[in-house]
């Protein structure tokens, strides 16, 4: 079981609070507390913050361990050239620390009109995302890419530099309470970040999930064949891989000439060791290792190479099914009511909706330390894996330290 701790950019800019750098510090108390990992979220427009990749990137600096993951960005907002060399660019910083959770975007006359302002069609957004995580998988393992798809083209793209993991870092995706949303997280997804408010419901979704992820055929590359438009309705892609659209390398390779391939093979090799210098000598962190040698949750590894790769199926799941995840809002006091009020204040602030209408979409909590562990631990065994934890409070270190002492070992100890 993993802790993760949502930093609350959306908050500093409720709060008019200018000082980033006190924000970037939240991060290093995450870590210095025990969270396993650190968190910004997505919204330029609808509701501002501070732009999630560069605080992580500030993050990176000044952590050694924790996971810095996004909870959550729109890729449909983006050019996937460009954000796959922002996300492999951070996932070098960091010496390969990055999750990239990512969302279509939610429903909402103020959502749609930050897409309309960015000059994006709001209902195309959801097919925008998945060719843009398509493409920029490509750009992440491939030489050069040439991508005709529906919503972006481009030829011969050469990304540099590579993430520090082959393949780039995994992609965690929100969505659920819809069979078109447990599909798309079966079938093209690391990892899975949803937020629904009763733990009966995660567990329904995931075992959805698990048992359409079981049924998916086991080649490399059989997940992110198939394209679904906004409707959840399945269409072929012609030029996704597998479906006759390849490199310009692999196009051009002659059968029998294993030239290109014993050079991506020294390439592979060259990132690898690129990845390891990125490390220095803190280890892997993904898999649960705090520094080199360490005892973690998998044990102690001395080989950093076989350290990585148990810390990638940690983050992409076990046997190739996706980490299951949840996104949970809390506020703790010893007094119930009094914390459901400041639960309230915070939501209603950062939202500028009503308590009960975000309660009812979002996992929430608010009472006594003791009282929330109970609460989290029924999504553990419901199936949740990491828990991303956004407190809702004003003095945020003072909560983070709170939660640090008197939640965290009650969820780890259960």
């Amino acid at each position: 079981m993993r802790i993760g701790y949502l930093l609350p950019t959306r908050d500093w800019v409720v709060m008019d609070d200018r000082d980033l750098t006190s924000l970037v510090d939240q991060a290093r108390l995450a870590e210095e507390l025990g969270f396993d990992s650190v968190w910004a979220g997505d919204s330029p427009v609808t509701r501002p913050r501070a732009d999630p990749l560069l605080v992580l990137a500030a993050a990176a600096a000044l952590t050694r361990r924790v996971t810095l993951g996004t909870a959550v960005l729109l890729p449909a907002l983006r050019h996937p050239i460009l954000l796959a060399h922002q996300l492999a660019t951070l996932d070098l910083m960091s010496g390969g620390r990055l999750v990239a959770g990512m969302g279509a975007g939610f429903p909402t006359p103020n959502t749609e009109a930050q897409f309309e302002a960015i000059g994006i069609g709001f209902k195309r957004r959801v097919s925008r995302m998945e060719e843009a995580i398509h493409a920029m998988r490509r750009l992440w393992s491939e030489d050069e890419v040439s991508h005709q798809g529906t919503h972006f083209a481009f030829s011969d793209v050469h990304l540099a530099p590579r993430p520090a993991r082959r393949g780039g870092p995994p992609i965690w995706l929100a969505g659920g309470g819809s069979d078109a949303a447990l599909r798309r997280v079966a079938r093209m997804a690391d990892g899975w970040l949803p937020y629904p408010p009763d733990h009966r419901t995660y567990a329904t979704e995931w075992t959805s999930i698990a048992t359409q992820r079981s049924a998916l055929p086991k080649a490399a590359g059989s997940r992110d064949t198939e394209e679904h438009d906004d409707e959840g309705t399945a269409r072929r892609n012609p030029r996704r891989p597998g479906n006759h659209e390849t490199s310009r390398s692999s196009r051009e390779k002659p059968p029998g000439d294993e030239t290109l391939a014993d050079a991506r093979d020294a390439r592979d090799a060259r990132d690898a060791r690129d990845a390891r210098d990125a490390r220095g000598n803190q280890g892997c962190y993904q898999g649960g290792c705090r520094d080199q040698g360490e005892q973690g949750d998998r044990g102690a590894h001395g080989d950093r190479d076989d350290c990585s790769d148990r810390g990638d199926r940690g983050l992409r799941g076990l046997d190739g099914d996706p980490t299951p995840a949840l996104y949970a809002t809390i506020c703790l006091d010893e007094d119930p009511e009094r914390a459901r009020l400041r639960l309230r204040t915070s939501i209603e602030r950062y939202y500028n909706a009503p308590l009960e209408f975000v309660e009812g979409i979002q996992a929430m909590f608010a009472g006594t330390p003791e009282d929330a562990a109970t609460w989290l631990q029924a999504y553990v065994k419901a199936g949740a894996r990491h828990v991303v934890i956004r407190l809702a409070v004003d003095d945020h270190r003072a909560a983070l330290e709170e939660f640090a002492a008197r939640v965290l070992p009650l969820i780890r100890h259960a």
